[in-house]
C-alpha cells in the first residue's frame, strides 16, 4: 500500500465520505483515510488522477507521500510523480495557506468595522458593498463547499454556514451575514492549527530513535544504520549515546538511563549479562552490547507503533451542532415549505400572506445563533488557559477536558520532578562523611552525584579536592582524600570488610522504603549512607485534592517505577490508585480498561508516556517533557507545572455549559417564534428579532467567559 500525508480535512464527516468515494474506483477497496493522523493508504494499482480529484472536491490535497511499494514500478511511476507535485503543492499549502487565511480574516475584520462607523456617512448601497466583501472574503470557501453540499443534499456544519449567510444577506441582514463569516473562519482557522500540531507527532517521536550505530565486526568497527543491524550484532555504546537496540550487555559496566522506556528517573547499574533496552542511554561506561532484538521489532519501536496504532484508531468526539444540522437545516426548510402551501391549499388562506409567513419561518429557521453557540465560548476558553500557560490544540479537546472522570497520572516529572534528591541520611562519622562524599562527587556528573552535592550546598559545606579518584564501573568510586583510601557506590563496592549487622538493616530499610543507595567507607568503617529518592513536585498534593473537589472521581497513577516507590508517592500525593512496574503497552493496557468504565484523561512526559496519552481519550504533557510527548498529547502545561490543571478543568467545564445553555437558547427563541405561525402572528420583524436577538444573546454569554478570565488575572 502507498501511504500519503493528507492536509485541508474539514471534518471526520468530510475524511470518511473521501474514503468511501475512493474504495468505488478500480483498486480502492483496501483504502483508508485517517482523519486524526492525516493519512491516507491506497493501493499502488489506484489512480492516483482520481484521488486527488476526489481529495480536491473538498478542499483537501496530497503534501507528501511517506512510502512507495517498491514492486509496481509502472503504476507507481505516475503515481510517484503526483505525488512529488501534490508534495510541492502541499509545501506552498502548509507555509502560506495558514497566514494567508489569517490575513483574509483581518481584512475582513478591518473592513466589517469600517462599515459599521460609515454606516450612516456613505450611502446604504455603499455600505452594503462593503459588508459584502468583508463577507466573500473571509467565507467563500465554506460557501462554495456548503453549496455543493446542498446540491448534493448533504447536510453538515458548512451547509448550516452557507444557508446562515443566505438567509441573513435575503433578508438584509448584511452586518449579521459578515460576523458571522468572520467568526466561522476564525474558529476554522483555530481548529486547523490545533489538529495539524497533533498530526506532527509521529514525525516528532521517530526523531528520538538513534540513527547510526557502531559495530564490531571482526575486529572492525563501522558506523551502520540501526535498520541494518540484526540479531547477533555486537555494538560499540560510548558514554552519553543511545543504546540502538533491546540487547545484552557483552562487555562493560555502566549506568544505564532507562526513563524513555520504562519512565524510571534514577539510573540503572549494568554489567556483562544484564539486558538492555533500545532507546536508552548509557550514562559514563563504555559499553558493549550483543543485539537480541532488530530495530523494528526493539521497545522503543514498539513504543512508536503503539503511538500510531493509537492515533489511527482514536475518533475526536462529533460536535452536537454537526449531528443536529443532518436533521435540522432540511426539517426547517420543510416546515417552512409547509407553513406557505398548507393553510392556501386547505383553509383558502391568503398566497400571499403566508408566503410571508414562510419567508419568516426560513429566517427564524437561520442557524447563525446555533452556528455561533460553540466557537465563541470554545475561542474564549482556549484564550483563557492560554493565560494560565495551558496550550489546548483545538476546541474538541477543550469540551473533552470538561468531560473526564479519571485523570491517570505518569509518576516521574509529572507528580515529582524527575531529579534525584537526598531523602534520607544516615550518619555514623560526623566529621569525615559528608566531605568525603563531597570531595569524591564534585567532578562526577552523574544524576546521583548532583543530587548528594546539592545536599552539601544546602548545608553549607565546601569539600575538599581529592588526591585522586578511580572510578570502578557498576560499583562505584575509589578514591584518596587527605592521604587517606575511601569507597562511595553501593554494597558492591565494600569488598575489603564486612558490613555489620546494624547498618545491613538500615540498608535494607532504605531499599523497602524505594530509595537507592550510596554510601561512604574507608578502610575499616562505613562512615555514613545517603538513602536517594526522586522528589515530589510541591504543588502534587493540593493539585490531586483539588482534581478530586472538581468532581473527578478516580486519579490513578501509572508508572515505570518498582512498586514500593510507587506505593509511598501514590500516599504522599493521595491518588485513588496506582500502578507500579509498568512498561508503555502495561501503561496502554490500564488506559484501555479506565477508558470501558468512563471519559480518562492522561498526564505524561516522557517518550514511554506518549502511547498512553494516544490511547487516553485526552492526552496531557508536561511542557518540559520530550518533544514526542507534547506532539502527542492534545493539551499541554506549558509551564511545567500541574498547579493550573484545576483551573483548566474549571475553564472547560464552564466552556460546556455555556455551549449547553446556548444551544437551548438558540433553539428555543426560535421554537418560540415557530409557535407564532400557528394563529399566524409570526411577523418578519419578529423573525429578525428572533434570529439576531438569539445570536447577540449568545455571543454576549460566550465572552463572559473571556471577561472572567481579565478579572481573575487582574
Amino acid at each position: 500500500m502507498n501511504e500519503y500525508r493528507i492536509k485541508g480535512l474539514s471534518c471526520a464527516g468530510c475524511a470518511q465520505r473521501i474514503e468511501d468515494e475512493i474504495k468505488q474506483l478500480d483498486h480502492g477497496e483496501d483504502t483508508t483515510l485517517s482523519y486524526n493522523s492525516g493519512k491516507l493508504k491506497v493501493s499502488p494499482d489506484i489512480s492516483m488522477p482520481e484521488v486527488n480529484r476526489i481529495l480536491k472536491s473538498d478542499g483537501a490535497y496530497i503534501s507528501e507521500q511517506l512510502n512507495k511499494q517498491a514492486d509496481r514500478h509502472d503504476h507507481n511511476h505516475d503515481g510517484h510523480n503526483h505525488a512529488h507535485g501534490a508534495h510541492d503543492h502541499g509545501h506552498e499549502h502548509q507555509h502560506g495557506d495558514g497566514n494567508k487565511m489569517l490575513k483574509l480574516l483581518i481584512a475582513s475584520g478591518v473592513i466589517y468595522v469600517a462599515a459599521i462607523f460609515l454606516d450612516g456617512v456613505l450611502a446604504n448601497s455603499s455600505v452594503i458593498i462593503l459588508y459584502l466583501i468583508a463577507t466573500v472574503i473571509s467565507g467563500y470557501t465554506t460557501f462554495f463547499r456548503g453549496l455543493k453540499n446542498l446540491i448534493k443534499l448533504r447536510f453538515n456544519i458548512d451547509t448550516l454556514m452557507t444557508i446562515a449567510l443566505v438567509g441573513a444577506v435575503a433578508i438584509g441582514e448584511w452586518k449579521e451575514a459578515t460576523l458571522v463569516a468572520i467568526l466561522f473562519g476564525l474558529n476554522e482557522l483555530l481548529e486547523g492549527y490545533g489538529m495539524e500540531k497533533a498530526r506532527r507527532s509521529m514525525e516528532t517521536l521517530l526523531q528520538v530513535a538513534p540513527k547510526e550505530a557502531i559495530r564490531l565486526e571482526n575486529g572492525q568497527e563501522s558506523i551502520v544504520p540501526i535498520s541494518s543491524l540484526q540479531v547477533g550484532d555486537l555494538v560499540k555504546i560510548k558514554p552519553g549515546e543511545k543504546i540502538p537496540s533491546d540487547g545484552v550487555v557483552w562487555e562493560g559496566k555502566s549506568s544505564v538511563n532507562e526513563a524513555a522506556i520504562t519512565g524510571e528517573s534514577l539510573p540503572i547499574e549494568k554489567e556483562a549479562g544484564e539486558p538492555v533496552f533500545g532507546g536508552s542511554i548509557n550514562n559514563e561506561g563504555l559499553l558493549m552490547v550483543k543485539i537480541e532484538k532488530a530495530y523494528n521489532d526493539s521497545s522503543l519501536a514498539k513504543i512508536l507503533h503503539l503511538v500510531q496504532e493509537a492515533q489511527e484508531t482514536k475518533t475526536p468526539t462529533e460536535l452536537f451542532i454537526n449531528k443536529f444540522a443532518k436533521y435540522y437545516t432540511p426539517l426547517i426548510m420543510i416546515v417552512a415549505a409547509l407553513v406557505t402551501v398548507i393553510p392556501p391549499l386547505l383553509f383558502q388562506g391568503s398566497w400571499i400572506t403566508w408566503l410571508y409567513q414562510g419567508l419568516s419561518v426560513l429566517i427564524v429557521g437561520c442557524p447563525c445563533a446555533l452556528i455561533l453557540s460553540s466557537p465563541i465560548a470554545i475561542v474564549s476558553g482556549i484564550t483563557r488557559n492560554a493565560r494560565n500557560g495551558i496550550l489546548v490544540k483545538g476546541g474538541v479537546f477543550l469540551e473533552q477536558l470538561g468531560k473526564i472522570n479519571t485523570l491517570a497520572f505518569d509518576k516521574t516529572g509529572t507528580l515529582t520532578k524527575g531529579e534525584p534528591h537526598v531523602a534520607q541520611l544516615e550518619i555514623y562519622d560526623e566529621e569525615r562523611f559528608l566531605a568525603v562524599a563531597g570531595a569524591i562527587e564534585k567532578s562526577s556528573s552523574h544524576p546521583l552525584a548532583k543530587a548528594i552535592m546539592k545536599e552539601l550546598a544546602d548545608r553549607n559545606i565546601a569539600p575538599p579536592d581529592p588526591d585522586e579518584i578511580e572510578t570502578i564501573t557498576g560499583r562505584g568510586i575509589k578514591a584518596k582524600v587527605n592521604g587517606e583510601s575511601y569507597w562511595l557506590g553501593n554494597e558492591k563496592s565494600i569488598e575489603h570488610f564486612t558490613i555489620p549487622e546494624p547498618i545491613q538493616k538500615q540498608i535494607n530499610l532504605f531499599k523497602e522504603d524505594g530509595l537507592t543507595l550510596v554510601l561512604v567507607a574507608d578502610e575499616h568503617q562505613i562512615l555514613g549512607l545517603f538513602g536517594i529518592a526522586d522528589e515530589l513536585r510541591q504543588e502534587s498534593k493540593s493539585v490531586i485534592a483539588s482534581l478530586h473537589r472538581l468532581g473527578i472521581r478516580n486519579t490513578v497513577m501509572l508508572t515505570g517505577d518498582h512498586q514500593k516507590t510507587a506505593e509511598k508517592v501514590a500516599a504522599a500525593v493521595g491518588v485513588t490508585k496506582f500502578y507500579g512496574g509498568l512498561l508503555p503497552e502495561d501503561k496502554v493496557h490500564h488506559i484501555k480498561e479506565l477508558s470501558s468504565k468512563g471519559i480518562v484523561a492522561m498526564i505524561g512526559d516522557g517518550i514511554n508516556d506518549a502511547p498512553a496519552l494516544a490511547s487516553a481519550q485526552l492526552g496531557i504533557a508536561m511542557g518540559k517533557g520530550t518533544d514526542s510527548a507534547i506532539e502527542t498529547a492534545d493539551i499541554v502545561l506549558m509551564q511545567d507545572h500541574l498547579g493550573k490543571l484545576p483551573a483548566a478543568v474549571a475553564v472547560a467545564k464552564r466552556v460546556n455549559r455555556v455551549i449547553r445553555f446556548n444551544i437551548i437558547v438558540a433553539l428555543g427563541l426560535k421554537l418560540i417564534a415557530l409557535l407564532l405561525t400557528i394563529p399566524g402572528w409570526l411577523t418578519l420583524w419578529i423573525a429578525i428579532l428572533s434570529d439576531m436577538g438569539a445570536t447577540i444573546f449568545v455571543t454576549l454569554v460566550s465572552l463572559t467567559i473571556l471577561i472572567e478570565g481579565r478579572k481573575e488575572k487582574i
